[in-house]
């Protein structure tokens, strides 16, 4: 018997399988998640899903994680403070594909170097101006390193990441490392977020390494990448950008595997996200542009998957706009109340009655802030330190900690940097009035609501009359708001492309009458012609709704709460290596390898040459982190020109994907 344990850590919840014969899930189990520390919500469940079953510890053959961690933080904005040295670019590409806004004022250095497309040293590096600024020291937790051409000639990076170890000894990511495009601002700010990353995942895959072993699991451990494939710990350590969509990307695979489904719309709901992919001939579709997480373009290549801030936990904000007024949902997760009043009952409900009673209410009224332990706060400035010591080790309504309007922007940084959660109204409250969920505080979340609804609409009406009806107008809301990344989603991967925005096609009014079945003098229908998988643990609360708006076929399969963590360990190891040969000259083949590039005098002996170094180095990828029964595949991608008669050689990318399931323990 091969026993595999999968787990995943999502925004709420922790989840665990355990796997038997990679054929049937034998028992499950979902504890909330910690957010101070992850590894406490991963030992809970992991010791609560082998309890189920009369298996040992050391039975298990296969761990493997997924996580949303990255993907939650890089959408609600945290990180570690990082520290940015830019070679060979203009400042102003500072301004370029929202790499000044990813810094959020983290220092940056713009340093002479870099090279030229053919990997020619276009300017000396500065490594004097780099050890002055180091010098200064940046308060920063970890760097990235961005040099023009890097990709061609990775060598001025190279150096410059290893004078930052030298003087700091903190980590540092490079841009060639992450991927081999061309396109520098896109690959700096890659290399931002994947430093940003660094200590957040390295603290959770190391402190799951030593549960695990702790609670006598010995079997190798291995995180679930952002395109579904499987990685070592170790890599996962040091390439935490490649983990963004690791959830989702689990997700997928997890969904084909329970479903058997070869084509499909697999929407995954969780606390902080709703998560969307096409799952077409049984694969997950790759965005080879690179992924998009919140409002950041990456170049990593996963899922194509569109994350909205939308869940369970979404934060509900009250719109004015119009007599009727309404509510919008997200894209922040706060913590619910009835969350909240179920951990610090003697805070939450006292507050909560408070307000009730007050004639007026105040601008704060149902929300609440806790700190963090454990998170690293250097980089504050006054004003922030004021606000967290403030707020201390309890939880506080948010009302009382608060004094002016600028100390808002102090809560705002400090939430960013994952030093302090804020809890409210969320769906999961309403879920709790309606009936839908009995897992936490009911009587905070009827208050919570309550208080919502006394908000006045542009008519002077209360927003809602009941907390009941408070509760509908949310859930009917996330039900829209679903629908529309559902038709958002569909829009933008139709093989016959439609013209226009795909969210303004889901907008439109024309299919919003359709969806409603107009039939006046013009009779419209439409409807998603597509089936949606449902998952997440809160899928069978909404997403019969959803199907019954959209007009279209959902499944919420069996064990839909936790095909995160059943995709987390049945999928494979991928390692993809990819590599160009330019020509600078007639009759020159000049390839690019990761030490420098080198010349050759024919066109296939150059391809060759290169696809033989990339083989080397897939295959390695691979068994480093742990494949087995390896199989390769190599694609030539060759740019050509006509020149008269002839075809000129521009330029070739060679492409290796090693592939192979992980090894098992004895």
């Amino acid at each position: 018997m091969t026993l595999l344990l999968g787990i995943d850590t999502g925004g709420t919840y922790t989840d665990a399988v355990l796997i038997e014969d990679d054929a049937h899930v034998i028992a499950s189990a979902k504890s909330l998640t910690t957010r101070e520390d992850l590894a406490i919500g991963i030992e809970i469940v992991v010791r609560n899903v082998l309890k189920q079953v009369s298996v040992a510890p050391s039975d298990v053959s296969l761990a493997s994680l997924s996580t949303t961690l990255a993907t939650n933080a890089l959408v609600e904005g945290q990180g570690g403070r990082t520290g940015l040295v830019y070679i060979g670019f203009d400042p102003l590409d500072l301004e370029t594909h929202g790499l000044k806004d990813a810094l959020k004022g983290d220092p940056v250095l713009a340093l002479a170097g870099g090279h030229d497309h053919s990997g020619v040293e276009a300017a000396r590096l500065n490594e004097g101006a780099l050890r002055d600024w180091l010098a200064q020291d940046q308060a920063v937790s970890a760097f990235a390193v961005a040099a023009q051409f890097a990709t061609r000639n990775p060598s001025h990076e190279q150096r410059v990441a290893q004078i930052i170890q030298d003087v700091t000894g903190h980590p540092v990511s490079a841009s060639h490392h992450l991927s081999s495009k061309l396109n520098g601002p896109k690959r700096a700010l890659t290399a931002l977020l994947n430093a940003r990353l660094i200590g957040l995942t390295h603290k959770l895959i190391g402190r799951a390494e030593c549960i695990l072993l702790e609670i006598g699991i010995n079997a190798p451990l291995m995180v679930v990448r952002g395109d579904g494939a499987l990685i070592a710990a170790a890599m996962a350590k040091e390439r935490p950008i490649e983990t963004i969509l690791s959830g989702p990307a689990a997700s997928i695979v997890g969904a084909r595997w329970l479903t058997g489904l070869d084509h499909a719309l697999v929407s995954d709901i969780g606390g902080t996200t709703t998560d969307i992919a096409l799952l077409r001939d049984g694969r997950p579709q790759i965005d080879t542009a690179g992924a998009q997480v919140g409002p950041y373009r990456t170049m990593v290549e996963a899922v194509a998957m569109r994350t909205s801030g939308l869940g369970g936990d979404s934060e509900v904000h009250f719109v004015s706009e119009g007599l009727s007024g309404g509510v919008m949902l997200g894209p922040k997760r706060v913590l619910p109340l009835s969350l909240m009043a179920h951990e610090a009952p003697e805070v939450v409900l006292p507050a909560l009655a408070k307000q009730m009673r007050a004639s007026i209410l105040g601008e704060f009224d149902g929300m609440f802030v806790r700190a963090l332990a454990g998170i690293d706060s250097g980089g504050l400035n006054d004003r922030d330190i004021d606000v967290l010591g403030r707020i201390g080790h309890r939880t506080q309504p948010l009302g009382e900690v608060l004094k002016t309007r600028m100390e808002a922007l102090s809560l705002r940084r400090l939430v960013e940097r994952g030093l302090l959660q804020v809890g409210g109204l969320t769906p999961s409250d309403a879920s709790h009035a309606l009936g839908g969920l009995d897992l936490w505080n009911h009587e905070a979340a009827i208050m919570g609501l309550k208080l919502f609804g006394r908000r006045r609409t542009g008519s002077g009406d209360q927003l809602a009359v009941d907390p009941l009806a408070m509760a509908k107008i949310i859930v009917d809301r996330l039900t829209y708001q679903t629908g529309q990344a559902l038709l958002s989603t569909a829009f933008a991967e139709e093989e016959a492309a439609y013209n226009g925005v795909p969210i303004e096609l889901a907008q439109n009014e024309l299919l919003q009458r359709g969806l409603a079945r107009a039939s006046g003098l013009v009779k419209i229908e439409a409807g998603l012609n597509v089936d949606v998988i449902g998952l997440g643990a809160s899928a069978s609360t909404y997403y019969p709704a959803v199907g019954k708006a959209l007009h279209c076929n959902v499944i919420v399969p069996e064990h839909a709460e936790v095909a995160n963590a059943i995709g987390a360990v049945v999928g494979r190891i991928t390692m993809r290596r990819t590599g160009t040969v330019t020509s600078p000259s007639e009759g020159v083949f000049r390839v690019h390898f990761t030490q420098g590039p080198k010349d050759f005098l024919a066109e296939g002996d150059a391809l060759k040459a290169l696809e033989n170094y990339l083989i080397l180095q897939a295959e390695k990828d691979a068994r480093d982190s742990g494949s087995e029964d390896i199989q390769t595949r190599t694609e030539y991608d060759i740019r050509r020109a006509r020149a008269g008669s002839s075809n000129v050689f521009i330029e070739a990318t060679v492409s290796v994907e090693s592939s192979g399931r992980p090894r098992v323990s004895d």
